[in-house]
C-alpha cells in the first residue's frame, strides 16, 4: 500500500541486526553498551535494545534524558552541561542516576551549590574532534575537576567523541583515529588509576565503533547512528548499503521528461538538507532504490536538489519511463539522524507507526 505523504520506513528486522552486532561486539569486548539513542529517540525503538541486556543509555539532551527517564534509570547526558537547566537537572537526579559531562570549573561550582540530589559527571576530553573537550595536556585543569570536593558531585572517569572519524573515507583511516583517540584517554587513565582506582573511559562513535575490533582499556561505548545507518556512514565505510534501516517513501507529483528530472513530495523539510559528493553525480540529497530492496541503488537515480516542500530527482531513461505520477519513489537518507528528527515518526514495513520525542 502506497504511503500518501513523504514517511519514514523503518525496517525493525534491519535495525535489531544492527543492534546485534554493535552488542556482540561489545560481549566480546567486555564493554559496556551505552548507546546513544539521539538517532532513533524514540521509546519504543529503545525497548529493542532491552532484549540485549542493555540497562544504560546515553542521550544528547536533558530534554531527551526527560523523555526516557520513566523507561530508562541509568542516563548520561553526553553534553556538556548547561547550568540553565538546573531545575530540570534536579528533577532527573531525583528519579534516576544521572552522569552528566564536565569540561570548565564554573559549570561544576555551580552544581555543587544547586543540586538537591547527587550526580555522577565524566571530564569531557578533546580526542581529536576539537569541538568541545578539555585538551589531554591541559592537566592543570583537568586535576581541578577531578579533584573537586562535593558531596552531591561524583567524579567518575574521562569521555571523548572521535567525531572526527566522519571525515574517514576507509577502513584503514577509521582504525588509525581509532587508534589515535583511545591512546589519549588510556594514556589519562594510566596517570590518574592510582587516585582513581575506579576510573573509567568511554568512547564511541559510529564509524569507529563498527569498524573496529578492539577496545581493551576502554570501559564502555556509545555509538548512535548505527542503528539505523545512513549513506554518510556508508561513504565512511561504517557499513553496507543493506545495513541501512530506514528509507523515506515519497509520492511522485511531476515528470520532466525533456530533462530527466521527477519532483517529488519530499523536501527540506523531510529530508533535512545534508548533503554528499557523490564520485559521479557530484552533489546528492539521497539515492533512488527500489521500492523492495533497499540494498541497492538505482543506477544514475539521486535527489539533486531539495526546497522547503519539494525534491528534484535526475532519473535514468528507464527509471523515468517506469514512472507515472501518483507513484512513490523510495529513497536513502544521507544522514538518518536529521531525517528522523524532521519526520518526528517511523512507519515499519508492516505498517506499524512508531513515535518519537
Amino acid at each position: 500500500m502506497k504511503n500518501t505523504i513523504p514517511t519514514l520506513l523503518l525496517d525493525k528486522k534491519k535495525c535489531i541486526q544492527n543492534i546485534q552486532k554493535i552488542f556482540n561486539k561489545t560481549k566480546r569486548n567486555q564493554v559496556k553498551f551505552r548507546p546513544h539513542f539521539k538517532t532513533h529517540q524514540s521509546i519504543e525503538v529503545g525497548n529493542w535494545f532491552k532484549e540485549y541486556g542493555v540497562n544504560a543509555i546515553t542521550v544528547s539532551s536533558v530534554k531527551m534524558a526527560k523523555y526516557f527517564s520513566n523507561d530508562w534509570k541509568d542516563i548520561l547526558v553526553a553534553f556538556p552541561v548547561n547550568i540553565l537547566e538546573i531545575k530540570e537537572i534536579n528533577e532527573l537526579a531525583e528519579k534516576l542516576k544521572l552522569t552528566l559531562l564536565i569540561e570548565n570549573i564554573e559549570a561544576l561550582s555551580y552544581l555543587a551549590s544547586n543540586l538537591t540530589s547527587p550526580v555522577y559527571y565524566y571530564i569531557k576530553i578533546d580526542i581529536g574532534y576539537h569541538r568541545t573537550g578539555i585538551n589531554p595536556k591541559d592537566e592543570n585543569i583537568i586535576e581541578q575537576l577531578m579533584r573537586f570536593k562535593s558531596d552531591k558531585l561524583n567524579f567518575i572517569g574521562f569521555l571523548g567523541h572521535a567525531g572526527h572519524s566522519y571525515k574517514c573515507r576507509s577502513e584503514k583511516e577509521i582504525l588509525e583515529i581509532h587508534t589515535e583517540s583511545i591512546t589519549v584517554l588510556k594514556n589519562l587513565k594510566s596517570k590518574y588509576i592510582s587516585e582513581f582506582p575506579n576510573l573509567l573511559l568511554s568512547t564511541g562513535d559510529t564509524p569507529t565503533c563498527s569498524i573496529a575490533e578492539d577496545f581493551s582499556g576502554i570501559d564502555e561505548i556509545r555509538p548512535g547512528n548505527f542503528v539505523f545507518y545512513d549513506l554518510t556512514q556508508n561513504n565512511i565505510g561504517s557499513n553496507s548499503q543493506a545495513e541501512i534501516a530506514v528509507c523515506m517513501e515519497c509520492p511522485v507529483v511531476a515528470i520532466h521528461n525533456e530533462r530527466n528530472e521527477v519532483i517529488i513530495y519530499g523536501g527540506g523539510v523531510h529530508f533535512a538538507k545534508d548533503f554528499l559528493i557523490h564520485k559521479e553525480y557530484g552533489t546528492i540529497y539521497g539515492l533512488v532504490v527500489n521500492n523492495t530492496d533497499w540494498s541497492q541503488s538505482i543506477e544514475g537515480c539521486y535527489i539533486k536538489s531539495l526546497s522547503q516542500e519539494h525534491g528534484i530527482l535526475q532519473v535514468s531513461d528507464e527509471f523515468l519511463h517506469s514512472l507515472t505520477i501518483g507513484d512513490t519513489v523510495h529513497i536513502l537518507p544521507v544522514h538518518s539522524c536529521m531525517t528522523a528528527n524532521s519526520m518526528k515518526e517511523y512507519v515499519t514495513l508492516d505498517g506499524d507507526v512508531i513515535s518519537r520525542l
